[in-house]
């Protein structure tokens, strides 16, 4: 059965932690996520009705089985936005359904309808099935650039260095 893509609503916020949990497994760092409920709904769902992380989920006979978590980023040298995926993940008993396909094109067809430039996203180096995935929708990796993190400890340090 194929999967239903539909936007995300405040009622799928425990199937999305419940993903987001089993996603921090399958890339081997089971107690990485602290986000709870309470924080997806904030940015997803504020009271000023103004979002800036966006969801998809992907469902089987009522059941969310997949999610595709984003948001707006920019080019500035096409002067236009694009979506930045951060999460993609399909349920492994549902993988090979289509789902993941399915939640990609969705986004594709938001760009395209929305005049946004580009669908970006990482994937892990050691990743081989999602890579294999991902090149077999035609995307390219961007192996010349490199990403870089501050985080934690060292964020906190470099803010306090740079205060006036």
């Amino acid at each position: 059965m194929s999967a239903a893509i539909r936007e995300a609503t405040r009622n799928d916020l425990p199937d999305i932690l419940r993903l987001v949990h089993a996603l921090a497994v399958y890339e081997k760092e089971p107690d990485a996520v602290e986000a709870t409920e309470q924080d997806f709904a904030a940015v997803m769902f504020p009271s000023d009705g103004a979002p800036n992380v966006y969801g998809l989920v992907a469902e089987v006979e009522g059941a969310v089985i997949g999610i595709a978590i984003w948001f707006y980023s920019f080019s500035t040298w096409t002067g236009k936005n694009g979506i930045w995926l951060e999460d993609l993940f399909v349920d492994p008993a549902h993988r090979g359904t289509g789902a993941g396909t399915a939640l990609l094109g969705r986004l594709a067809q938001l760009c395209q309808d929305r005049g946004l430039t580009r669908l970006e996203w990482c994937v892990l180096k050691w990743n081989e099935p999602s890579i294999g995935f991902y090149r077999s929708l035609g995307a390219r990796p961007q192996d010349e650039w490199e990403t870089y993190r501050l985080d934690g400890p060292a964020l906190a340090a470099f803010a306090d260095r740079t205060r006036d």
